[in-house]
């Protein structure tokens, strides 16, 4: 390459004295020095050092959003930890006397109704939907069916319905102990023996 090129620096003004023209012309095209392969390599070095730089400026993106999610969390921490020390600061100072202000448990009951609010608006939501609603108040609820018949405390205790005759199988129509009066005493059939002396006595 350098003695091409001092050959070229030699030739240049000898060719110049002898008016041969020297310049390339604008439509003329020459066989480049460089092969097809290492201008494929050269390629792939600058789309591989492209990629590389891609990376590292998404790796740098991706450092700087942690770097101020982190921030983030930390005035968070920061302002729930102030907020605590002034509500027991006010605390303490509302204990020993210092001060008659009750500002802080205002604060806390807003906070809680605020929680309290979400809470029924989820409880709303997890609720029957527009359909089951409707139904239940157009035919009403039907009310606890497993276990209607159980005994409670109170019915168990509730004795102002017993009766003893009933109970104990001395009813209107029952027979005593080993007895068999009643209905079924009244309508039952006489014997053979019977109806033949009822038979006689008619004659």
């Amino acid at each position: 390459y350098r003695q091409a090129q001092a050959a070229v620096l030699e030739a240049l003004p000898k060719l110049r004295k002898l008016q041969v023209p020297t310049r390339r012309p604008d439509d003329y095209f020459a066989e480049m020095a460089k092969s097809d392969q290492q201008m494929q390599k050269i390629r792939q070095k600058l789309k591989s050092k492209q990629e590389a730089m891609e990376r590292s400026e998404k790796a740098k993106q991706l450092r700087a959003m942690r770097k101020y999610g982190k921030k983030v969390q930390v005035e968070v921490l920061q302002r729930r930890q102030k907020e605590k020390k002034n509500m027991l600061n006010a605390v303490k100072k509302y204990q020993k006397g210092l001060t008659d202000k009750l500002d802080f448990l205002d604060e806390e009951q807003t906070s809680s109704q605020g929680n309290k609010k979400g809470n029924a608006n989820q409880r709303t939501k997890k609720g029957p939907n527009a359909k089951r609603r409707y139904k239940n108040q157009k035919f009403g609820f039907g009310g606890k069916k497993k276990g209607s018949k159980w005994n409670t405390k109170e019915s168990f205790n509730d004795v102002s319905s017993f009766q003893s005759k009933v109970a104990h199988n001395k009813g209107p129509g029952k027979g005593g102990r080993g007895g068999k009066g009643g209905k079924k005493a009244l309508n039952k059939r006489p014997g053979k023996r019977a109806r033949q002396k009822m038979k006689n006595r008619a004659h």
